[in-house]
Order: C-alpha cells, then sequence, then structure tokens
C-alpha cells in the first residue's frame, strides 16, 4: 500500500465518529470553526509534516488535538483575547487590503493600537505566534513548543473562516443570526467526514506576514456566498422547516433537511476552507521549525501527559469558558424565537 493511500485512509479514519463513516445525526451540537473543526484541522495538520517533525507531533497529537480550543475558552477571562481570532475588514472602507498595513507597526502608526483592537488582529496576531513559536523551537522547550503549535493552529483556521472577517460576524446585521455557528459548526460535523482532507507535504514560507493576509483575503472573498446562499436556502426549504428540536438539545437547531440544502448550494467552500486551515497549520509549523535551525526534535524532553493532567486540561477549560469575567462576541447560538 503507497504512502498516499496510507494518509487518505488515517484521514479518514480520524474524521470520524463512533458510528464509522455515517453521520451522527443525534451528536449535540458543539461550540466554537467549531469545536470539532478545530481539533480536526490541528490533527490533521500533524500528518503533513516532514518524518524529521511527524514522530514529535504524532506522539503529542491527543495534546495538539484537545488543547486546540484553548484560546477559545480564554476569550471569557483575558479582554485582550477576543481580537486575535478576527478582523472586521468592512470597517475598513470599500477596499480595505488596499488600505490596511500588513505590518503590525505601520498599522499601529495608521489607526492606532484602539482601533485595531476594536475591529480585530487576527492576520497580524498569526505572525506574532510564528515568532512565538520559532523561539520556542531554538529553546527546545517542548511544552512551550506544544503550546505555540496548538494555538497558533486555532488563530489559523480561524483566519480562514470568511465570518471571521466581516463586523456581520452573526448575521445580526443582515437578520441571519446563528449563521456563524452554522457555517463553523453545524455543517463540519454533519459533513466533515466526507471531505478529502488529503494533501501535500507541509512547504517553507517565505513570508508568514503576507500568508496570514492572503488566508484572510481568500475568506474574505467568500463571505458574499455564505450570507446569499444562506438566504437561499431559507427561501427554498421554508422557515418552518429550517429549524428543529433534537434529542439531547435544550435549544432548537439547524434542521438536517436546511443543512443538506445550504452545504449544497455553498458546493465544497466549508471542505476548501477546512483543507487551506490545515495546509496553511503545517507549513507555519515546518517553516517555524526551520527558522529556529531545524533542532531534532527526538532529543526533546518527554512531557509524557498523564491521564490526569488531561483531564485536568479539560476542566480548566471549561471553567475558563464559563466564566464570562469578559464579554465576547456571541457567535454559537441559532435564535429561540
Amino acid at each position: 500500500m503507497n504512502s498516499s493511500l496510507i494518509f487518505f485512509l488515517i484521514i479518514k479514519i480520524l474524521t470520524c465518529n463512533t458510528s464509522c463513516f455515517q453521520i451522527n445525526e443525534s451528536k449535540p451540537v458543539r461550540n466554537y470553526w467549531g469545536f470539532y473543526a478545530h481539533r480536526l484541522i490541528n490533527k490533521s495538520a500533524v500528518f503533513l509534516l516532514p518524518p524529521e517533525m511527524f514522530g514529535f507531533y504524532k506522539k503529542n497529537i491527543r495534546y495538539i488535538e484537545e488543547n486546540a480550543v484553548n484560546p477559545d475558552a480564554r476569550r471569557y477571562i483575558i479582554r485582550e483575547e477576543a481580537p486575535r481570532h478576527y478582523i472586521d475588514l468592512d470597517v475598513y472602507g470599500e477596499h480595505p487590503f488596499d488600505s490596511l498595513p500588513k505590518y503590525w507597526k505601520e498599522a499601529v502608526e495608521k489607526y492606532g493600537l484602539d482601533t485595531l483592537n476594536n475591529y480585530g488582529i487576527v492576520p497580524w496576531h498569526i505572525h506574532t505566534m510564528k515568532f512565538r513559536l520559532t523561539e520556542a523551537f531554538k529553546r527546545k522547550d517542548t511544552e512551550y513548543i506544544l503550546k505555540m503549535s496548538t494555538e497558533i493552529g486555532h488563530y489559523i483556521a480561524d483566519a480562514n473562516v470568511p465570518l471571521h472577517t466581516t463586523e456581520n460576524y452573526n448575521g445580526q446585521l443582515t437578520n441571519q443570526v446563528g449563521i456563524h455557528g452554522l457555517w463553523e459548526s453545524r455543517l463540519p460535523e454533519m459533513f466533515a467526514p466526507h471531505y478529502n482532507l488529503f494533501m501535500n507535504k507541509a512547504k517553507y514560507l517565505e513570508n508568514t506576514q503576507l500568508e496570514a493576509w492572503n488566508a484572510v483575503r481568500n475568506a474574505n472573498m467568500a463571505l458574499d456566498s455564505v450570507l446569499k446562499f444562506e438566504r437561499e436556502a431559507t427561501q427554498k426549504i421554508g422557515i418552518d422547516k429550517k429549524y428543529s428540536f433534537e434529542e439531547g438539545k435544550h435549544q432548537r437547531v439547524y434542521s438536517k433537511d436546511f443543512c443538506k440544502v445550504y452545504h449544497k448550494m455553498l458546493n465544497g467552500m466549508v471542505e476548501r476552507r477546512m483543507r487551506a486551515s490545515i495546509k496553511m497549520v503545517a507549513d507555519f509549523w515546518f517553516t517555524s521549525w526551520v527558522d529556529a535551525g531545524q533542532p531534532d526534535l527526538n532529543l526533546l524532553l518527554d512531557p509524557n501527559f498523564s491521564e490526569e493532567q488531561f483531564q485536568q486540561m479539560q476542566i480548566e477549560r471549561k471553567r475558563d469558558a464559563q466564566s464570562k469575567k469578559v464579554n465576547s462576541r456571541q457567535h454559537e447560538t441559532v435564535p429561540i424565537d
């Protein structure tokens, strides 16, 4: 069996739930590129790494997967966290990619720190995270390498989501409230097991800052279709069939029939954005390692996380997400009335 086929089979297994290759339609909708998608993106990126990196990342794949949503949990306890996940391009005029400086220093000089933080900093923050990961590799700091690898994966994935590039992030400005969770949670959980996530190996990036902006640009180009097709799917399926109540849920969700119609109209968009996220995560990991001098990862100390440590990480994530010390954008809910 050749290596390409082996990789394809591994990814198919990773995207399956316990029903294996069937959509688990009774599975609760999760929050966050959804909780499920963030984990899948980080996990899948591991398999694009070269042999010199693969062993270390594969050994720690559970940490990289399970902690993929940590930045989302921090949105509720750290005020500075939320802007790292998005950028509201529409506030910068009709041609934001012409007016917005690509580098942080120039952006601060032009708009000021307060304005940038008010409307999101995700492309610049990805670049910052890349340098942190490179430094972690240089120091051969195992736990910091894992933390930075895991968290840069989250921000990269967010930058590839169309609704993370607009003030209308949850359809609240166009009477489409709930569309954020629909696009990045409900659809991936229903359809990702059937996506083709086979891709070429990670490559070196000459300019990671511009790559971050390319991701945001590509995501933003899809925004109009995200909103347009949701409206068309609503008209086609009918508002009375758009939502449903499912076993184990305490609020209504987008119905399976509506999701199937909407997903078909999007014509592979969610899969393309997920593939772009996975490849970009692997590319950033690889580039950071190369820029650090390609240290031998086999010589790093083994963190050897215990089951108790993983359970404690889960408790801390849940605690942070439920603390609500800081108001953050609410985009995971489906409208109740």
